[in-house]
């Protein structure tokens, strides 16, 4: 096949198009800050004295001073040296080569499983420090905050030009959405599918690695902010954050190969979409819940900490039940003797088990543990609920461009498949 028959370009657009993809790439970065600037102690509350906000912000952003103080050197030499320890992690420490799936051009990316090594060996290191140091010692995520983030948005933006101008070398592989010729939408969405350095394969590192493993260090980190205010101990609602994501960090880490039959794996290129969403938003937005119980602790008492756990482990129960069925049906497996529609093209979707609920079981389970995580910060303030909120959204976006792709792929059958299984993300509601 030749270059341009791989790489067709794109005719369509998502996201709105450029003017759409222009605005996400400014909106993810001002509001990570918001998030913190509007639930933080140094701006007065979760949110501040709502008739301050105008006043405060148009002061703020009409200074220079305040723009320099978004920078921190100290808290970019952690960052930098963070993602350095990822990256030496992966080369030094043992795992399996695996096969992704195969590519449009006949290849299989191969990729290195050592995340749940490097989950293992952060935490580790970190736990050591803390008994040798104490928790003091390990609160600067909480005291640096703006400066961690502004060391991931660099980092961010760096890879995702990067990645974009390396896209336009001879025989890349580009994604079939990223290719429509505009930079900023090209950039925002990604336009190599596998960017890679030797057998470094840049998207599923970040995926997996420094957000999502930093996510947890951030959490521990306040942790220690509210037990060194506290004489040493920490809130069960604390610990029922930290208990939820470590745990969900360490599931999807353990179970890093199902990674490479995700969307962001197969079908997205690696742009600043992926870039800020791996870099940024998750470490420094997923944590919100542990930032806010660091500075307003809430003691949540055994019955309501009974009914938060009950809500976190049904949506864990779905989540990985669903996906179980799945994996073990893609992988010629089908040990529930579950019922499935044979497409035309040979494909068999899933119409029973979970799958036979909904088009997307997994998502709902997603969705009620996102609640849990939010639940333990009480009802005092909505902010902390900005994550199921913006997960819903997320995920119902991400269900439809699924819809849209199997529609593509399947033609009529999926309009037959659909009547099967009505239902989008919550069985007998969505």
């Amino acid at each position: 096949m030749t270059a341009k028959a791989i790489n067709p370009r794109t005719k369509g657009y998502e996201f709105l198009g450029p003017p759409g993809a222009l605005f996400i790439t400014l909106a993810v970065p001002a509001t990570t800050y918001a998030l913190y600037f509007g639930c933080s102690e140094s701006s007065g509350g979760c949110p501040p004295p709502l008739d301050n906000i105008p006043v405060h912000f148009t002061q703020a952003v009409s200074s220079l001073t305040w723009w320099k103080s978004l920078w921190d050197t100290q808290a970019a030499i952690l960052y930098f040296s963070w993602y350095a320890f990822c990256v030496v992690a992966w080369y030094i420490l043992p795992g399996d080569w695996v096969e992704g799936t195969q590519l449009r051009n006949g290849g299989k990316q191969k990729y290195k499983i050592n995340a749940f090594s490097t989950f293992l060996l952060a935490l580790g290191l970190t736990a050591g420090w803390i008994v040798r140091f104490g928790p003091q010692s390990f609160t600067f995520f909480y005291e640096r905050w703006v400066g961690f983030v502004t060391a991931s948005l660099l980092m961010s933006v760096v890879q995702a030009l990067g990645c974009y101008a390396a896209s336009f070398q001879d025989n890349k592989l580009l994604a079939l959405g990223g290719n429509t010729g505009s930079f900023i939408y090209d950039f925002f969405i990604g336009r190599e599918l596998n960017p890679s350095i030797g057998s470094f394969d840049i998207k599923s590192f970040n995926e997996l690695r420094p957000g999502l493993i930093l996510w947890v260090l951030i959490n521990i980190s306040m942790a220690c902010e509210q037990a060194v205010r506290r004489g040493g101990t920490i809130t069960d609602s604390m610990w029922l954050v930290l208990i939820f994501q470590t745990f969900y960090v360490a599931d999807g880490l353990y179970n890093e190969p199902a990674i490479l039959t995700t969307m962001d794996i197969t079908t997205d290129g690696f742009g600043f979409m992926l870039s800020v969403g791996d870099l940024t938003w998750v470490p420094f937005v997923y944590s919100l819940q542990a930032r806010y119980l660091a500075f307003k602790p809430v003691e949540l008492g055994p019955v309501w900490t009974a009914v938060v756990l009950g809500v976190d482990l049904l949506g864990y129960y779905i989540f990985r039940d669903a996906n179980g069925e799945k994996n073990d049906f893609r992988n010629g497996r089908n040990p529930k003797n579950l019922k499935f529609f044979v497409t035309a093209s040979g494909s068999k979707l899933l119409t029973s088990g979970w799958w036979g609920l909904s088009r997307h079981p997994n998502y709902f389970g997603d969705l009620l543990m996102a609640l849990a995580w939010s639940l333990p910060t009480g009802f005092d303030t909505p902010i902390t609920y900005f994550y199921p909120i913006y997960f819903a959204v997320l995920l119902i976006h991400r269900q439809r461009r699924d819809d849209e792709n199997c529609e593509k792929k399947y033609g009529e059958d999926w309009h037959k498949y659909m009547k099967m299984v009505p239902y989008r993300i919550i069985p007998y509601l969505y």
